[in-house]
């Protein structure tokens, strides 16, 4: 087998948390992410998926070197990211790009389309400014827009046409990664079903492969081939998205497929619910064992204290070894 584009292991980001006005004790580090793995293939496409605050963005922060990694390792095309010094990140940065969240306040409202799409080519050096123009405007075309937009500013712009935009950016330096957070969240149902057409045609035309960061699971369903679950800084379920939707086995997966509707009204009226009780675990004071197990609805049919004891580990599934899981319930240890 080939080796993997992206190669995440043991990833953990901590942060220090502030030490309150006249508290002789320093509070315990906020364990953002904690111990994450996973691979990304050349033309494969990953979806990270979990509630807000279980570390999905700063997963991706570490990766693009946005935040410092506390520890383990991150290789791109056999380059360990986390030992690069500063001037060394030049060269990844045309192969690894983002999309981001919010296609407002990602793009800057002094400048113009063209010198938004241009500003990469610009620091890299690529190309004279009349090849720089002739890309930006090859790039919106390939996005849905073209040259008429080039002297507009993203105000003039409605949300799905500025995520074109921030897409044309991320494509400028013909990358091989795009990192995608949250790409459709901010926008109307309409629009977040073009923008989805478009990054899968994009993917299918140009070979890319994805990082998708989302919540929500019809957009990971859509977007990705494999999908990871994470939960307070954990990975808990990673499977490929069909395996996943079919026959999810963390009982964690169980809750958030049980809240994404379904289209026939007699089969949403026929399902079960989920509801999780309280609120995530802090992720500066995480429970002990399983991080789920406070919030677990399945955590009775487990003998004894195990949940709350030991830790389980993410281990494939027996007889299923592309689906692995860090749950009691599916025999891991």
């Amino acid at each position: 087998m080939s080796e993997p584009l992206l190669e995440v292991r043991d990833l953990a980001t901590h942060f220090a948390a502030r030490r309150p006005a006249f508290a002789w004790k320093r509070p315990a580090a906020i364990r953002a992410v904690d111990g994450v793995s996973f691979e990304v293939p050349r033309g494969g496409s990953l979806g990270l998926v979990g509630e807000s605050g279980c570390g999905k963005t700063t997963t991706a922060r570490t990766i693009l070197g946005l935040e410092p990694a506390t520890s383990g390792s991150i290789r791109f095309d056999g380059v360990e990211l986390t030992e690069l010094p500063p001037r060394g990140w030049m060269p990844v940065r045309r192969r690894l790009q983002m999309v981001f969240q919010d296609p407002f306040d990602s793009l800057d409202p002094r400048q113009t389309v063209s010198q938004i799409v241009r500003e990469p080519l610009q620091i890299h050096g690529i190309g004279d400014r009349r090849q720089r123009l002739g890309r930006a405007i090859r790039l919106l075309e390939a996005v849905g827009l073209g040259a008429r937009h080039l002297n507009r500013y993203p105000h003039e712009f409605s949300g799905g046409q500025r995520q074109r935009i921030g897409i044309a950016r991320a494509l400028a330096l013909e990358p091989d990664l795009v990192v995608c957070d949250e790409p459709v969240s901010s926008l109307d149902l309409s629009i977040q079903a073009q923008v989805i057409n478009l990054l899968n045609d994009l993917r299918r035309d140009l070979g890319l492969a994805y990082l998708v960061i989302s919540h929500d699971l019809g957009v990971i369903r859509q977007l990705c081939d494999h999908v990871a679950v994470m939960y307070l800084g954990r990975i808990v379920e990673f499977s490929s998205c069909e395996e996943l939707f079919g026959a999810p086995r963390h009982p964690y997966t169980e809750a958030l497929l049980s809240a994404v509707p379904v289209h026939d009204p007699d089969v949403e009226a026929a399902r079960r619910r989920i509801v999780l009780a309280g609120d995530p675990p802090s992720p500066a004071h995480p429970p002990s064992g399983c991080p789920f197990h406070p919030r677990c609805h399945r955590r009775d049919e487990v003998p004894g204290d195990r949940c709350s004891e030991e830790t389980p580990v993410l281990a494939p599934i027996p007889g299923v070894p592309e689906h692995a899981c860090a749950c009691h319930l599916t025999g891991s240890t």
